[in-house]
């Protein structure tokens, strides 16, 4: 089993990219965000891989980080998430947002990768909503998608918080471990308003 490449970019495809490993050209699929971020051909790159071995076939998946390649393994166990569908989706979506999405029940950010509906993002975010806290640490990028977040999934105030900070131009991590830390600090009964301006001062400090 292939667990990571590291080559030369030899060429790019739509939806690929052959990576010369000591003269052995691999063609790798990637999701579209990550063959955006991957270097010129000729240039060092280091992928790491999902192998995918069929009755027909044997593919190649490959993520920049390891975080996106075990999203990619989780997605796909859910019914109806193919490995099209999970590539579309850490195609415009890095790990940490999907940690995010799935811990705030955000279905509007899940429905904008291609080949999701609302019924395949719906239960994208009920059959993965206990294992977004678990995951989490696997990524850096999300600094606290905490179980603080997991238990208040319902709360309509932390999700309002989130959605106004990331308005005013934070990122969906940084709101989401910011609003994480204001319940923390003011408790699970805590209203939007006071949750933004303790996720404000959280972000200031």
């Amino acid at each position: 089993m292939i667990g990571k490449l590291k080559g030369t970019i030899d060429s790019y495809g739509e939806d690929h990219v052959i990576l010369d490993v000591h003269g052995v050209g691999y063609q790798v699929f990637c999701p579209s965000r990550i063959l955006q971020t991957l270097p010129r051909a000729g240039e060092a790159a280091v992928l790491f891989i999902e192998t995918i071995v069929r009755e027909d076939m044997i593919r190649l998946y490959g993520f920049g980080q390891e975080a996106e390649r075990e999203w990619f393994r989780i997605l796909m166990t859910v019914q109806g998430v193919g490995a099209k569908v999970a590539l579309g989706i850490l195609g415009i979506l890095k790990a940490s947002e999907v940690a995010n999405a799935i811990a705030l029940g955000d279905k509007a950010a899940m429905s904008r990768a291609p080949g999701v509906g609302k019924r395949v993002a719906e239960r994208i975010l009920s059959e993965l909503k206990d294992k977004a806290p678990a995951f989490a640490s696997v990524d850096a990028g999300t600094i606290e998608v905490s179980q603080t977040i997991a238990d208040n999934v319902a709360s309509r105030p932390v999700a309002e918080a989130v959605s106004a900070l990331t308005n005013l131009g934070y990122s969906q991590p940084q709101a989401s471990a910011a609003v994480a830390k204001a319940v923390q600090s003011a408790g699970s009964d805590a209203g939007t308003e006071t949750l933004i301006r303790l996720g404000l001062k959280e972000l200031s400090s």
